[in-house]
């Protein structure tokens, strides 16, 4: 064997080696988790440093990888097509075209690109050093390669990725949903801390209006009774914080404390002829029904605040939301002494629920795990009527969005009471 063939052999070894760098430094750069190289970069990883860097400018990165595949595969081929060419005359072609295809594509397409796959972050931080002078080398010729692209690419009708600001968010929350929803599948995710992440992401499009305690359920006291019976309902009522009203319902003037209460009445020994219950509440927090929660959240934490009473457009009470109501959309409910459960809900013997037609649709679906549609109502009866389209009568029995749902009173226009039956699918 002359020197001029074993140049050629170990050249076009030294180039396909060189292919699967490049392939395996493609596949390692885009399949390495990027949340595991910013905690190492955070750590103090230089390596690691590095790739998010390269990862930064992603299409200069993939244009040089490319650009250099190729170079060394075309390189590769014209040296085995040259060599067989000499030693076997026009069929060499055949031959180089057949032995080059196989060992391009084992040799530096997949066996380079399993590995990588397989250990994504180790390969990335190896590859990092050697590409970043690469692809600096190369920027000029990229730089014109993506321009033709570009140009080509608007020919075509495509237009380039958005880069503002709420597109980007709006795809960084789409890929964790997708994250979430994919690591779900294992049997060892927790489906509670799977609603746990779902929900922080939905925190922009659930308004208060969805979670709050509608007024006909909110426990209020006039203003204007005696001080001794306002004391009495404070102190039996299982709530600390009530809202107080004086003329009408609808005139909130204050939101009383019972520590505050207390604080007030104690060093009176029985006196309370002095005591004016308004000195003693807190002014009224008022927030529009359409605040979303994470907005709301945001506000109790800025004001340090745990109480809010929610209007309409016109001013007009609508309820009441806390903080805790927010943080159960999160985590769940949050049990203590003084908790009261889901009231007017009955599990009956064949697993049906009756249930008064005032309960919140949130509260069977979190009470009972159900999936009850929620947009477009926040009562179980605003569901059926909107779903059925009209008022229904005593009797009548839907079956919609998976479940049955059988009218058993209704005093004029309102459904008061009803049972609801999941269908099995």
């Amino acid at each position: 064997m002359d020197l001029e063939l074993i140049l050629s052999i170990s050249a076009i070894i030294v180039l396909l080696a060189l292919s699967g760098f490049f392939s395996g430094s493609e596949t390692a750069l885009t399949a390495a988790s990027r949340a595991r190289l910013h905690q190492m970069e955070q750590s103090g990883d230089r390596r690691a440093a590095q790739v998010n860097r390269l990862r930064d400018q992603k299409t200069k990165l993939i244009s040089a990888i490319l650009l250099g595949n190729n170079l060394v595969n075309i390189l590769a081929s014209a040296l085995a097509t040259s060599m067989l060419i000499s030693l076997f005359g026009d069929i060499g072609v055949a031959y180089a075209t057949l032995i080059m295809t196989a060992l391009i594509l084992i040799f530096s397409e997949v066996l380079p690109k399993t590995y990588a796959l397989r250990r994504p972050v180790r390969v990335a931080r190896f590859v990092a050093p050697v590409l970043r002078p690469f692809v600096f080398t190369f920027a000029p010729f990229v730089l014109g390669v993506n321009m033709v692209v570009d140009f080509t690419l608007r020919l075509l009708g495509v237009q380039q990725l958005d880069d503002h600001p709420d597109t980007l968010s709006d795809a960084a929350q789409d890929e964790l949903r997708g994250a979430i929803d994919l690591h779900s599948e294992d049997a060892g995710v927790i489906m509670l801390e799977k609603h746990m992440l779902g929900t922080i992401l939905d925190m922009d499009e659930v308004d208060l209006s969805e979670i709050m305690t509608h007024r006909k359920n909110v426990k209020t006291i006039d203003a204007s009774k005696p001080i001794e019976e306002i004391i009495d309902q404070v102190l039996t009522s299982p709530y600390t914080r009530l809202p107080l009203w004086r003329g009408e319902t609808e005139n909130i003037v204050g939101v009383i404390h019972a520590k505050d209460l207390l604080r007030a009445v104690i060093p009176l020994k029985g006196d309370y002829s002095s005591l004016t219950i308004e000195d003693i509440a807190s002014e009224p927090y008022f927030v529009p029904e359409t605040t979303t929660l994470r907005n709301q959240l945001n506000a109790f934490l800025d004001r340090h605040a745990h109480f809010a009473l929610v209007v309409d457009e016109y001013g007009a009470l609508m309820g009441l939301v806390t903080l805790e109501d927010i943080l159960e959309e999160i985590v769940g409910d949050i049990s203590d002494e003084h908790d009261v459960e889901v009231a007017g809900v009955e599990v009956l013997q064949d697993d049906s629920v009756l249930t008064k037609g005032s309960v919140t649709i949130r509260d069977l679906n979190r009470k009972f795990n159900w999936t009850l549609p929620d947009e477009e109502a926040a009562t179980i009866a605003g569901l059926v009527i909107h779903e059925a389209r009209i008022i229904p009568e005593e009797g009548q029995v839907f079956n919609f969005v998976g479940y049955k749902f059988e009218i058993m009173t209704k005093e004029r226009n309102q459904i008061t009471q009803l049972r609801v039956t999941k269908l099995h699918q």
